[in-house]
């Protein structure tokens, strides 16, 4: 790279977050809609003010900037949209991705460099008083939920159906899923008739949005819900000695917590496993991702885990988890690559020995 395009790059992350307000402003007026709209013809400014209702100055100043930016194109006093601008018109990854950053990211990301300074969520001060952002998820403003919810839902939730097929292949008749969240997942799994028992692990409030949505839909009855503090010392997974669990499952769960942390879970877990359990993790390792905007997207989430969800997790590389399911005394049998349509990674592992577990 030539130190004029290194000097240019630099300056794009420089004025990065300006542009995105930019891009999420033009967004939201209807700017980049009306943009699209016109096609290959173009539109001048006094156009757009007269469609939206808006000032010279402020769409003068937006359009500027976006071109700036090579997001739009300008050419003999017109404005052109670009694929870029159709990205955030209409592609669902672009626009969970640019509200979860807006929403629950960008305020708390002002404390990142303290965060990693003192290995805690420093930014989630700007919206309550919690340890981690799992205590707080339920109390947290309604628009900032929604936004966490589905960022978490869009990537997962499109791989249960290959998930679902991997697990029903072994006839478990008892499911556990450590860290159900909302019970996404039971939800897909019980709508395939699965008649055996599943068993939701998570913290209360989590469990009781689970339970409610599981009773909505008819469910219930199949469940039970276990309120656990995975890393309480003091607990344990439900332990049923007529009928064990035949799969656990941990779905995009275990990068919530440090390696430390993530060895931890997995210990507590095989207490209640037998040697025939099946345990499932699945998870988007930055490093097989065959697209750089994947690997970006990624990587960039674990930041968001350091500044605002607890300080201390991150998105993990493969050979990373590989240690930790080792390190916890487990044996992989399978790594099932590209789950989903997000280039998910299941792990299949089994209880390699006995160890003692605490």
């Amino acid at each position: 790279m030539k130190m004029a395009d290194a000097k240019s790059y630099a300056q794009k992350i420089a004025f990065a977050p300006l542009t995105f307000e930019a891009v999420r402003a033009m967004l939201n007026m209807g700017v980049l809609k009306v943009l699209d709209d016109a096609g290959k013809e173009g539109i001048t400014p006094a156009e757009i003010e007269s469609k939206l209702n808006l000032s010279h100055y402020a769409v003068s100043t937006l359009l500027e900037a976006a071109a700036g930016a090579q997001i739009i194109d300008h050419k003999n006093g017109k404005y052109f949209t670009t694929k870029i601008v159709r990205c955030f018109l209409y592609d669902q990854m672009t626009k969970v991705n640019m509200d979860f950053v807006h929403d629950v990211c960008y305020q708390g990301a002002f404390y990142l460099e303290e965060s990693f300074k003192n290995a805690k969520p420093e930014g989630l001060k700007v919206f309550g008083n919690w340890p981690t952002v799992y205590e707080g998820l339920s109390q947290l403003p309604q628009h900032v939920k929604k936004s966490w919810f589905a960022f978490d839902h869009f990537y997962s939730d499109n791989a249960f159906n290959d998930v679902i097929k991997i697990i029903l292949e072994k006839n478990p008749q008892s499911v556990y899923d450590i860290g159900c969240n909302t019970g996404k997942f039971e939800l897909a799994l019980l709508s395939k008739n699965y008649k055996g028992c599943l068993t939701l692990c998570d913290l209360p409030r989590q469990l009781e949005a689970a339970k409610a949505n599981l009773s909505a839909a008819g469910f219930v009855e199949n469940c039970i819900f276990y309120p656990i503090d995975v890393l309480d010392k003091t607990t344990q997974f439900p332990q049923n000695q007529q009928c064990p669990p035949d799969a656990v499952l941990m779905s995009q769960f275990l990068d919530c917590f440090s390696k430390e942390q993530i060895i931890f879970i997995l210990k507590k877990a095989a207490a209640v496993m037998t040697q025939k359990t099946k345990l499932y993790i699945l998870e988007p390792f930055w490093d097989i991702q065959k697209f750089e905007a994947a690997k970006l997207s990624l990587t960039h989430t674990s930041l968001y885990f350091t500044a605002i969800a607890n300080g201390n997790s991150k998105m993990y590389a493969q050979a990373e988890m590989q240690e930790c399911v080792k390190a916890a005394g487990f044996k992989t049998v399978k790594n099932w690559q590209n789950i989903g349509s997000h280039e998910y990674t299941l792990i299949e592992a089994v209880k390699a020995a006995a160890p003692d577990y605490y």
